[in-house]
C-alpha cells in the first residue's frame, strides 16, 4: 500500500535495502568531508607521527589575511558569475535549436559533447594556440576584421577572459545533452494546447517549455557552478603551469 503507515519492520527493511549505498556514501563522501574539516583546524601537526598538537582558527585567519586568497576568491566569483550564466544560456539555445532538427541532433550532440570528454591538457594546448599573439587563430580572425591583435595570454586584462571562454566552451556540450534530454521528456500536448490557444513561440517557451524544464535547469546550474568553482586544470594547461600573468587568472583551487 502506497499510503500505509510506516512500521518498525518496514523501516528496518527499507534501511536494509539502503544500507550498501549508505555505507559507501558515509565512508567515501561524508567521512572525508568531516576529516578535511577537522584537518583544517590543525595548528600544530606532526605528519610523521600523526600527532595533533593544537586546534584553532589560525589557518583560517592566515588565509583571510592573505591577499592572494582575496584575488583567487574574486577571480573565482567572476568565473562563476560570468561563465555559468553564459554556459547555461548558450546550452539552452543550442538545445532548442537541435530539438527542431531531430535528424541532425545526434550528429551535433556528438560534436558538442567532444570537448567534455577531451583531455583538459590537450584542450588547453589547443586554446593556447588559438589565443597566441602571433599567428593565433583568434588574432588572425580579428586582423581580417580590422581589429588589432590582443595578447590574450600575457596581458593581465585579458587572461581571465580567455579562461572564461575556455570554461564556457568545455562545459557547453554536457549541458546541451542534458537540456536535450529534458526537452525530449516534455509532453507535446502542452505545446499543442498552447498553440491552439493562440500562443506564439516566445509565449510557448516562457509559459510551457521553461517551467517544465526548470528542474533540469536547476540541476545544470548547480552542476555548472560547482564545476566552475573547481577550475584548475584549464588554467594550468592554458598558461603552461602558471596562474596567468601576475596571477590574473588565479583561482581558489590554483592558490
Amino acid at each position: 500500500m502506497l499510503n500505509a503507515k510506516p512500521t518498525v519492520k518496514s523501516t528496518l527493511k527499507a534501511l536494509l535495502y539502503l544500507a550498501p549505498l549508505l555505507i559507501i556514501t558515509l565512508i567515501f563522501t561524508v567521512w572525508p568531508l568531516i576529516h578535511a574539516l577537522l584537518m583544517s583546524s590543525y595548528v600544530h601537526y606532526n605528519y610523521f607521527t600523526n600527532h595533533v598538537g593544537a586546534l584553532g582558527w589560525d589557518n583560517f585567519i592566515y588565509l583571510w589575511r592573505d591577499p592572494l586568497f582575496h584575488l583567487a576568491l574574486r577571480n573565482t566569483l567572476c568565473l562563476v558569475l560570468v561563465a555559468m550564466p553564459l554556459t547555461v544560456a548558450l546550452a539552452l539555445l543550442i538545445a532548442l535549436g537541435l530539438n527542431r532538427i531531430p535528424w541532425l541532433a545526434r550528429f551535433f550532440q556528438t560534436i558538442y559533447f567532444l570537448p567534455f570528454v577531451t583531455a583538459t591538457i590537450a584542450t588547453g594546448l589547443v586554446w593556447n594556440w588559438i589565443f597566441r599573439l602571433d599567428g593565433g587563430l583568434l588574432n588572425v580572425s580579428l586582423h581580417h576584421l580590422g581589429i588589432p591583435a590582443v595578447d590574450w595570454l600575457n596581458d593581465p586584462h585579458y587572461a581571465l577572459l580567455a579562461l572564461i571562454v575556455v570554461c564556457v566552451w568545455q562545459g557547453l556540450g554536457f549541458n546541451v545533452v542534458l537540456f536535450l534530454a529534458g526537452l525530449n521528456r516534455l509532453d507535446d500536448q502542452y505545446l499543442h494546447a498552447a498553440q491552439l490557444d493562440g500562443a506564439n513561440a516566445w509565449q510557448r517557451f516562457t509559459n510551457v517549455t521553461w517551467p517544465l524544464l526548470l528542474p533540469m535547469t536547476v540541476l545544470i546550474i548547480i552542476n555548472t557552478t560547482v564545476t566552475t568553482i573547481k577550475v584548475f586544470d584549464q588554467a594550468f594547461a592554458l598558461f603552461h603551469g602558471s596562474a596567468g600573468p601576475g596571477n590574473s587568472a588565479l583561482t581558489l583551487l590554483f592558490s
